[in-house]
């Protein structure tokens, strides 16, 4: 079962979620700031994390921008805070997700196994057809999770991984915000826009030369994104 690391200051929080998770069978990790949330990923075998943003010695932004340096965990970002403009910035350092406090603890159960199964899916089934999916320079191995532009690899979370396969799968369709949303978190979407902006923004800036100029991952305006058909692509 998988190792989950809570990471928030207030011990009454991570009590409360630790129980949760416990029923559910997860192995609990816990740290009370971003420096003991560190140290942990780096002394455990860690599957996902859950972290606040208010800490001492070091808050949940600057531990997950130094976490994504090295590892492409799910991180879940806890914050009191519930405005747009908070979210998009737990998106941007690396986040995977974000619940904002006070919170339900069981969509807060179900949140950290969707981004367990995108995270299993991505980097743990043992695969024997090796599937191969191409668009130009770029490739899929969908067998070792491997993607790489001009035969560099390219490292990206398991998010970025599953959007990118679903356009790279289907080049040329052009597939809707929510659309992709619906695919990639399996949840209805709504107010989905910023989330897979973001998201979409961080897969060009890993996979194109000039992102602004973008050769691979094409925005149809007022309908979507599509990965634009190549001509050696499968």
């Amino acid at each position: 079962m998988a190792n989950i690391l809570v990471c928030d200051d207030d011990k009454e929080i991570v009590d409360a979620i630790e129980i949760y998770l416990l029923q559910e069978g997860y192995q609990v990790l816990k740290a009370y700031d971003g420096e003991q949330a560190i140290h942990m990923l780096r002394e455990h075998n860690v599957h996902l994390l859950i972290i606040d943003i208010m800490m001492p010695k070091l808050d949940g932004i600057h531990a997950t921008l130094k976490i994504r340096e090295y590892n492409s965990l799910p991180i879940i970002i806890l914050s009191a805070k519930s405005e747009d403009a908070d979210k998009i910035l737990g998106l941007n350092i690396g986040a995977d997700d974000y619940v904002t406090k006070p919170f339900n603890p069981l969509e807060l159960v179900a949140r950290v196994k969707s981004n367990l199964r995108r995270y299993t899916t991505l980097g743990n089934l043992n695969k024997e057809n090796n599937e191969l999916f191409r668009a130009g320079g770029l490739c899929i191995n969908d067998d070792t999770k491997e993607v790489t532009v001009d035969g560099e690899i390219v490292k990206l979370t398991p998010i970025e991984y599953n959007i990118l396969l679903l356009l790279v799968k289907n080049q040329g369709r052009v597939f809707s915000i929510d659309q992709i949303y619906e695919s990639i978190w399996n949840e209805e979407a709504i107010g989905a826009d910023n989330t897979v902006a973001v998201h979409i923004r961080h897969i060009r800036e890993k996979i194109e030369i000039n992102p602004k100029e973008p050769r691979y991952l094409k925005v149809v305006w007022g309908v979507g994104y599509k990965v634009e058909k190549q001509s050696d692509g499968l």
